[in-house]
């Protein structure tokens, strides 16, 4: 029997329980950094959000780089919505609208999947359609290593694949180029951590064949310093 004034019948002066369904949300600062190479200075960012309950999500992605001082190459921005369908996993479907500083800009539909892969990898894949019908894919995944309660080291790999030759863009079929990065972050608090580290970039194929016609270098090798946080 309920007892009074409390319809979980749980004594009064217990609080009410909380609703599975209430919705919830986070802002992440994934990297915000400073890049320093012998090509020059770079700046970059990676951002992603959420809002939803445990099921249903709308998530927002935006990343962008670009020499300091200058008109930033590209600035990318996703809107999804967010399936989640196990305990570390969602599907997530949406678009995507690159603005490209003096071209055209570009629109996508995203089919993708992100979680949580075994032994704690974070994993997000992604297909990429153009309006014009071009396929893509990318896969980026990240691991922390834990070397203290505050310090831990993190491991980061990219890699993006298209369908086809796509010459506007400076993309060619096959795999067109991977981004490693290893990054060692100090967290003053779980939420703001400040880090140092290395990334190498690299072109391949018909891709790094295209920038090289164009008198655009193939590979970089950048140190970084840059900033996590999260919301």
């Amino acid at each position: 029997m309920a007892i009074a004034g409390n319809p979980t019948g749980a004594p009064e002066d217990w609080p009410m329980p909380l609703k599975d369904d209430s919705p919830f949300s986070l802002l992440l600062l994934d990297r915000f950094e400073y890049g320093d190479s012998d090509d020059g200075n770079s700046r970059l960012w990676d951002a992603q959000g959420w809002y939803g309950g445990d099921y249903n999500k709308l998530w927002v992605k935006t990343e962008g780089e670009g020499p300091t001082g200058e008109s930033l190459e590209v600035a990318e921005t996703q809107l999804l919505y967010n399936r989640t369908f196990s305990p570390f996993w969602g599907w997530q479907t949406g678009v995507r609208y690159d603005i490209r500083p003096g071209e055209e800009d570009v629109a996508y539909a995203v089919f993708g999947l992100q979680g949580l892969a075994p032994q704690w990898f974070e994993s997000d894949l992604a297909l990429f359609v153009s309006e014009d019908g071009d396929a893509s894919l990318r896969g980026e995944f990240e691991y922390d290593l834990l070397l203290t309660q505050r310090l831990k080291l993190q491991p980061r790999l990219e890699f993006n694949v298209s369908a086809e030759d796509v010459p506007e863009l400076g993309v060619g079929s096959g795999l067109s180029n991977t981004e490693a990065g290893l990054r060692l972050r100090y967290e003053i608090r779980r939420e703001l951590a400040p880090y140092v580290g290395v990334r190498w970039e690299r072109l391949y194929g018909d891709t790094r064949d295209m920038a090289r016609a164009a008198g655009e270098d193939t590979s970089r090798t950048s140190l970084v310093i840059g900033l996590r946080a999260w919301f």
